[in-house]
């Protein structure tokens, strides 16, 4: 690819999938955030509509991926505790705290969890950076990939945590390779899925990345029962090239940003990266942009987030999401097709749906639609 683009896809068993790009934009009118001006993906859906209701304030989201810059100055006043559970050798699980550089203390390529974090739940309003879709809610940082990739085993194990300690949404912009959904569908490899299933039963919804590979079917674990598989879009609201399409059995699909992977920079998702990661082509010093399924999830994990600062139940979280989502183009609600599933999230229109409560209260158990 040109431009200095990398697209890393599965290298093992597991891995988070991101394509680089780059350029500032003008601070919003909404924010003093200098880069606000360039999140056309906080526009397409409608975040900032959505915060005289609702900033997620109160509601956990945990980042499941390369960790997180925990001293990244537009994440850390979001950040609750995290975990770390890859590279762990003999030491028991967990052994570290979520960030980055993992157990041996270095930046093995895993930029990626930050910049998904900053989508999430970036501070807004500070004159720093970017904004996130919820900007007030926290960041748990749940380091189970390095260097990119990681096993069924370690990412199980960061569910399960991450809802044993209160997220309420486990955003997981990570896949395996186009193909490996025969692994859960025969019974081969069981541990996420029934990570997937406990979570849900905990209350806690699963948004996972459909995948960069282009084929017809959200990749595992997105495949998963349980899991709301999430398709790109590009700031015109087409398909991404990269994107998978959304489909899945129970059609538990939706389409978010997630940029467009080819040559102008602003034309993908800028978002924060650990300081002085930023790519000299695209980034600044502590941000850059990047394009993948990657960058869609967690895009609805934020949107999910206002919800759950409602007081809204699992149930009614994921009701709300599918049922106001957008195809583009004709704006119908309510409406599946196969390249965007139920549509493109919609925050404004998520948060007036019928459910919320008068705050944030304990997470009900989820139904099939």
């Amino acid at each position: 690819m040109s431009h200095n683009r990398r697209f890393t896809l599965a290298a093992s068993l597991v891995s988070a999938a991101a394509l680089l790009s780059t350029s500032a934009g003008l601070a919003h009118a909404g924010t003093n955030d200098p880069l606000r001006g360039g999140q056309w993906g906080l526009d397409q859906v409608r975040a900032e509509q959505a915060w005289t209701t609702s900033t997620g304030t109160g509601a956990v989201v945990a980042v499941v991926d390369t960790g997180v810059d925990l001293t990244h100055p537009d994440l850390k006043g979001n950040l609750a505790a995290g975990a770390t559970f890859t590279g762990c050798g003999k030491q028991a699980q967990p052994c570290g705290n979520g960030d980055f550089r993992g157990p041996d203390g270095q930046n093995n390529g895993d930029e990626h969890g930050t910049h998904v974090a900053g989508i999430v739940a970036a501070v807004a309003g500070n004159g720093t950076g970017v904004a996130g879709v919820a900007p007030n809610a926290r960041i748990m940082p749940v380091k189970v990939l390095e260097d990119g990739s990681g096993t069924f085993e370690d990412i199980a194990a960061g569910i399960r945590w991450s809802v044993d300690h209160g997220a309420d949404v486990i955003n997981m912009s990570l896949g395996g390779l186009a193909g490996t959904q025969v692994l859960t569908i025969t019974g081969l490899e069981t541990s996420v899925t029934d990570a997937i299933a406990y979570a849900n039963a905990q209350g806690a919804t699963v948004i996972v990345a459909a995948g960069n590979s282009a084929t017809a079917l959200c990749n595992t674990p997105a495949w998963e029962p349980g899991a709301i598989c999430v398709a790109s879009t590009d700031r015109n609201e087409l398909k991404s090239w990269f994107s998978e399409l959304p489909n899945k059995p129970g059609l538990k699909a939706v389409a978010a940003p997630g940029g467009a992977g080819l040559i102008s920079c602003e034309d993908d998702i800028v978002s924060t990266v650990p300081a002085g990661t930023g790519s000299a082509s695209c980034g600044q010093k502590d941000y850059d942009y990047y394009a993948g399924t990657s960058m869609a999830t967690p895009h609805v994990a934020g949107v999910a987030a206002l919800l759950f600062a409602q007081g809204r139940t699992l149930a009614n979280v994921e009701d709300a999401l599918l049922d106001t989502a957008r195809q583009p183009g004709t704006g119908l609600t309510g409406v599946y097709s196969p390249a965007f599933g139920w549509g493109v999230v919609d925050a404004s229109a998520a948060v007036q749906y019928a459910g919320a409560a008068a705050g944030k209260g304990r997470k009900g158990t989820t139904q099939k639609r």
